[in-house]
């Protein structure tokens, strides 16, 4: 689950870390009553969406003035920001975020994440901070340095001194900088984060290393022990489809194809869209619909492929184990009796009761092909949408 950098600056400065001093708002009104508190000559305003690239875009603006910064906000928000993590349709600027400026000497990157080959978390470091760190990692990857940390309680002074020795800092800033590296640590630990991003991480010249951007990505699958990060969660920087996928515990993720597939098992998922791409066509989701997926589960699964207007053909893969065929089956027909199934629908059955299943669809005068494996069934589905 990710959350928004205003959101992300409040976690880490709870943890120690330090941040500019910052308000958040919905609205513009707001925004400008709650900045007149803050202590700054110039306002950095910022677009709260969950994508980076928003200074590129736009989203980020200096200002001189309370006059200014109203201004820019009325500007700002409702705009659509297009940054190359939105996609060419944009997100929609729905909340504003302004700080007190920072008085810059030099910008580092600071990234920790697990690392789930090797089992531990690593840290990624480097003086080459700012907007262009893509570049950076392209172009110079020397640049950028990676320290793996065996996971335990707290981070060692040595580990957080390898994390730092790329930013070349005096002593008394040396010490700010592993504070920092600790905090963070301490937060991924203590909040089962997967991600924490700092960009950049930023040396005043009154010597003070501050969080001048943060980005934190949350385990999904931990949250029920965080309601205080699910509180966090803000729907309107979401995929409607996935949102109601979520309802159903169906782990569901829009892609740009035009075949949509129901798929029981993410490693069966994952080949059935590999097949699809193997004979000349795209995948338009990755669903799972899990083991024990009821008749309810499996009706909202296949609504929610058909919401995806992009999507002009249908492919059904279950191998049942526990998943058993004729619940699939029965879930299928019960979606089509409330919504018109009018794309092509090739169903593929194996394991427990697929016979029954099969049975169950042959009589409930569905419009669907039978398919006798996987390989069958990617062949008739592409040949079906042409």
């Amino acid at each position: 689950m990710n959350i928004h950098e205003h959101q992300a600056k409040q976690i880490l400065k709870k943890y120690g870390a330090v941040v500019p001093e910052g308000v958040f708002a919905l609205n513009v009104e707001e925004l400008v009553e709650k900045a007149k508190i803050l202590k700054t000559k110039k306002y950095v305003l910022k677009a709260q969406i969950h994508a980076g690239g928003r200074g590129k875009a736009g989203g980020v603006k200096i200002l001189s003035s309370i006059e200014e910064l109203s201004s820019a906000a009325n500007e700002l928000f409702g705009k659509i920001l297009v940054t190359h993590q939105t996609g060419p349709e944009g997100r929609e600027v729905k909340r504003l975020y302004v700080e007190e400026s920072s008085n810059i000497d030099k910008e580092f990157y600071l990234s920790c994440l697990v690392d789930r080959a090797s089992s531990k978390i690593a840290f990624i470091s480097s003086d080459q901070g700012g907007m262009d760190i893509e570049e950076v990692a392209s172009s110079k990857p020397e640049k950028i340095i990676t320290t793996k940390i065996d996971i335990k309680d707290e981070i060692s002074d040595s580990d957080c001194e390898k994390v730092i020795k790329v930013f070349n800092l005096n002593e008394k800033v040396q010490k700010q900088a592993i504070l920092l590296i600790k905090s963070i640590y301490k937060m991924f630990i203590s909040t089962d984060a997967n991600m924490v991003e700092v960009n950049p991480l930023i040396l005043t010249k009154e010597e003070k290393i501050v969080c001048l951007d943060a980005k934190i990505n949350f385990d999904s699958n931990a949250l029920f022990r965080h309601p205080e990060i699910v509180e966090l969660r803000d729907l309107n920087e979401e995929d409607p489809a996935e949102i109601e996928a979520s309802k159903y515990d169906l782990s569901y993720i829009k892609l740009d194809g035009n075949i949509g597939c129901m798929v029981n098992g993410a490693g069966l998922a994952m080949a059935t869209m590999d097949i699809i791409k193997i004979y000349g066509e795209e995948p338009a989701n990755f669903l799972d619909v899990g083991g024990g997926a009821s008749k309810e589960k499996v009706s909202a699964a296949l609504k929610i492929i058909l919401s995806d207007k992009n999507v002009k053909g249908i492919l059904i893969n279950i191998f049942g184990g526990i998943m058993r065929c004729d619940i699939l089956a029965q879930g299928v027909v019960d979606a089509a009796k409330e919504i018109d199934i009018s794309v092509p629908l090739v169903v593929r059955l194996a394991g427990t009761n697929f016979k029954k299943g099969k049975e169950i669809l042959d009589k409930s005068g569905l419009k669907l092909i039978s398919a006798e494996n996987l390989d069958d069934a990617a062949k008739k589905i592409v040949e079906a949408i042409k």
